[in-house]
């Protein structure tokens, strides 16, 4: 399938033929019509090497390349869990096109339990794209999804939920980059994932060497992107991973890639201008809103105490929206979120 292009780039695909009898991610390769799993090797440099797990379903159709991210903060579990269903559910004899699944990216992140950061290096993984083949482990980690999967793909999902320290209310990332029919991609993604909640993107496109990104190192590839959030405060509990999970199907449907019918999402409510309140020192942050909740422009978001427990500053709303998510575990460091708000978008 012919990926979208950027008036203002060249185009840097490896996308495989259309009529591959086979299709190799690595060193995992899946013949027409059956699915293969195994590792993407990311060796030792400055530091140690690491696996990642990977699944290339290869359909016996003709279709798209979709690939699907999980894990890339390894205490969101929702996506990591859905994968492995999908995994076990999916007949690749009725699959049109090819569904490559990272099912856990930052493994070091995954098994050290840790959030935001690689206990490797101190990296946040979605804050290193494309990666460095020289750098440390996250960067290496990046590069080598981005040479073997996401330039490899048509579509790609970012699946993420709120990390084991942050109540979250689910919603997809949709960013716009002003290119037509990539937008209009990419609102078919966010629209058929269906969940309710969906926060327009409108930062600029960042250059092709510097995406920081996962989803914006699709997309200054001219490959349509989202980033969906299911989940919260590290919980990998049925109603998250459901969610999660029944999203992706909904895509496979209205991809064309699996048989049925699209589920319209209906009901949607648009969210724009999202802010990422941060916390000014270290301290203990003790919130006084919940996910969801909409809130007036001035009001306590929360109060910041220090490690004696006496208050340092209440810390309030930019403007007046939604609380998207709010950190709820007590410690905060200077810099990081305390919550996320976004303005609902007028009619």
């Amino acid at each position: 399938m012919k990926k979208y292009v950027l008036s203002f780039l060249i185009a840097l695909t490896t996308t495989q033929p259309v009529f591959a009898e086979s299709f190799v991610v690595g060193t995992v390769e899946a013949q027409r019509g059956h699915q293969s799993s195994g590792y993407l090797n990311v060796p030792p440099g400055i530091d140690a090497g690491t696996m990642i797990p990977i699944t290339v379903a290869h359909g016996s159709g003709d279709g798209p390349t979709l690939a699907l991210i999980a894990g890339t903060h390894g205490y969101e579990y929702p996506g990591i869990t859905a994968l492995q269903r999908i995994r076990k559910s999916l007949d690749p004899g009725e699959l049109s096109g090819t569904i490559i699944m990272v099912h856990i990216a930052n493994v070091p992140s995954f098994l050290g339990r840790t959030i935001y950061y690689s206990p490797a290096d101190g990296k946040n993984l979605n804050r290193v794209y494309p990666g460095d083949p020289e750098g440390s482990l996250s960067q290496r980690i990046a590069h080598t999804i981005t040479q073997e999967v996401i330039e490899k793909a048509d579509y790609l999902i970012d699946l993420h939920a709120g990390d084991g320290n942050e109540l979250l209310r689910p919603y997809v990332y949709m960013p716009l980059t002003g290119e037509t029919e990539l937008d209009a991609a990419a609102k078919g993604l966010a629209m058929s994932f269906g969940l309710d909640h969906i926060v327009i993107d409108e930062a600029p496109l960042r250059s092709i060497d510097d995406s920081l990104y996962t989803d914006q190192t699709a997309l200054v590839r001219g490959i349509p992107a989202i980033t969906t959030e299911t989940g919260q405060m590290g919980s990998n509990d049925d109603y998250w991973v459901d969610m999660a999970e029944a999203g992706i199907w909904n895509v496979l449907r209205h991809l064309k890639m699996i048989p049925g019918a699209e589920e319209i999402n209906e009901g949607i409510t648009w969210l724009i201008d999202y802010q990422v309140v941060r916390s000014p020192q270290d301290g203990i942050f003790r919130a006084a809103v919940r996910d969801g909740y909409t809130i007036a422009k001035g009001a306590t978001l929360g109060v910041l105490v220090d490690f004696f427990g006496d208050e340092i500053q209440e810390i309030r709303a930019p403007f007046s929206g939604v609380v998207n998510y709010v950190i709820g575990t007590p410690p905060v460091s200077e810099g990081e979120p305390v919550a996320m708000i976004s303005r609902i978008q007028p009619d």
